[in-house]
């Protein structure tokens, strides 16, 4: 563990971040505690080696000393073992991660020993932890300068139809909404279901919420989880936590002498989106915890090529327990035969590769996003002003996708999530719905609602914005 415990801090408060040791969860954080640190706040990061390094390594937009501000504890201690992803189970959460979601729990101990010595040597401790991870900070309660914060890694639509239905329903909503209201029904595992329900259980300690979300993007359903009847605690919306103007580390007068040194270090993917034309390409992802069957691919392949929009297709398994361990082969194998030939001049595939999404998203040639409607992967789209086409897989998908799509109007179904649940009803399929995006009237009306909140959620985390004006609050919360 590292063994610094002061630095900087801001009349003597400190930030411990503890997040649940998965991909969107991680990054989010690490976002958070970038953005906290650049308040002249200490802040401090503890998870295992393995995921801290994960984290670090996969974060994007942010110069070096932002992340060299933050102080990081690695553990390594934790033991598992991960079976590999499965693309055929009847429900898609990615239970072989379950294991890990287990192991974690037992940084309750380092927790509390950091929070001693943090607690020992400033005014105030203020715990922000992964809603997943309430009962490893639960020692914060025998220190009386510590308070901890719950973060939602989801959007605002998905927590409050969570508590809602768990609460009884104690209020009524627009008729309109409930009615595409996707079911949880084959969302989550029953082993992930309990794991959640335990973790939730200490939502009673804490002192607040927050959300890497904007009022900009879901100010009603924002003000209705402040309600009484699902919460009587704070509420912060802060997002996106993701940079919206992303860094390159260099001055503009450095520019040109450091070009071809900067060129060299970017991803071979945004090289090749360099020589596309402005909004032309479909960006292809189904984040961390989705691995695709042989006919999801077969079926994503054949729907890219009859569109002939052209794309950047990261075709990768979801992460394992520890992401650095050796995929499996044989994922190309999967695609039709002559696939790759045949499409060379339009598109990119990547595989087995983890792709920079954040500067995807944000390069010109990036015209749409074929995702599975991750939170993180919603938010870094709209705040880069891309429109999604949404093939929802589990967890807390298919609710967000039914917010891009049906609420926002930013956004296309590829598939919607079936009345079972875990059978999912074809709508348009990847062809109709790629030309629907991308070449067609309707298209172009979703394209234009995306950019124009992409540029509200930008001017939102500007000065004076109100993603800025949440983010000075709980600063001053946390420092009153």
């Amino acid at each position: 563990m590292d063994s610094k415990y002061g630095g900087s801090s801001q009349e003597g408060v400190v930030v411990l971040m503890v997040p649940f040791p998965s991909q969107g969860h991680l990054n989010q954080l690490l976002h958070l505690s970038c953005i906290i640190s650049a308040q002249g706040v200490a802040v401090h990061y503890l998870s295992t080696a393995t995921h801290s390094r994960q984290a670090r390594r996969r974060v994007q937009g942010w110069d070096q000393v932002a992340i060299s501000n933050i102080v990081f504890h690695e553990y390594s201690s934790l033991s598992f073992r991960c079976p590999p992803p499965d693309p055929y189970a009847s429900i898609r959460f990615p239970s072989h991660l379950q294991p890990l979601f287990e192991a974690s729990l037992h940084l309750r101990k380092p927790v509390a020993e950091l929070l001693r010595k943090l607690s020992a040597t400033s005014r105030r401790v203020v715990i922000i932890h992964d809603s997943m991870m309430g009962s490893v900070v639960q020692d914060f309660v025998e220190f009386p300068n510590a308070e901890s914060y719950t973060f939602h890694s989801v959007s605002a639509f998905s927590i409050l139809f969570f508590l809602w239905e768990k609460k009884g329903r104690p209020f009524s909503i627009d008729s309109e909404i409930l009615e595409i209201l996707p079911s949880l029904e084959g969302c989550f595992t029953p082993e992930f279901g309990r794991f959640m329900a335990k973790q939730h259980q200490y939502k009673k300690l804490n002192s607040g919420e927050i959300y890497n979300t904007s009022r900009v993007i879901e100010n009603h359903f924002f003000e209705l989880l402040t309600k009484p009847e699902i919460s009587k605690k704070r509420q912060w919306a802060m997002g996106p936590f993701n940079p919206v103007i992303l860094i390159n580390n260099i001055t503009e007068e450095e520019e040109e002498e450091e070009e071809e040194e900067s060129n060299s270090s970017r991803h071979k993917c945004l090289k090749w989106l360099d020589m596309q034309a402005s909004n032309s390409v479909m960006f292809v992802s189904f984040g961390t915890t989705t691995s695709l069957s042989d006919e999801e691919i077969g079926e994503l392949a054949v729907g890219l090529e009859k569109s002939e929009v052209k794309f950047l297709w990261v075709l990768r398994n979801a992460d394992r327990g520890d992401a650095f361990t050796e995929e499996d082969k044989g994922t190309m194998e999967k695609l039709p035969s002559g696939f790759e030939e045949r499409n060379q001049e339009n598109g990119l595939i990547l595989v087995r590769d983890w792709a920079p999404q954040l500067e995807i998203l944000g390069h010109p040639a990036t015209g749409g996003f074929l995702s599975h409607c991750g939170w993180n992967s919603c938010m870094e789209s709209i705040s880069m002003g891309v429109p999604i086409a949404a093939w929802p897989m589990h967890s807390d998908q298919p609710r967000n996708a039914a917010l891009i799509t049906k609420i926002l109007k930013i956004g296309v179904a590829v598939k919607e999530w079936g009345p079972a649940g875990s059978v999912r009803s074809s709508n348009c399929g990847v062809e109709r719905a790629l030309r629907k995006l991308m070449v067609s009237e309707e298209g172009e009306e979703v394209r234009k609602r995306a950019a124009e909140l992409g540029a509200a959620v930008r001017t939102a985390v500007a000065e004076g914005g109100a993603a800025q004006m949440e983010l000075e609050s709980f600063i001053s919360h946390i420092n009153r």
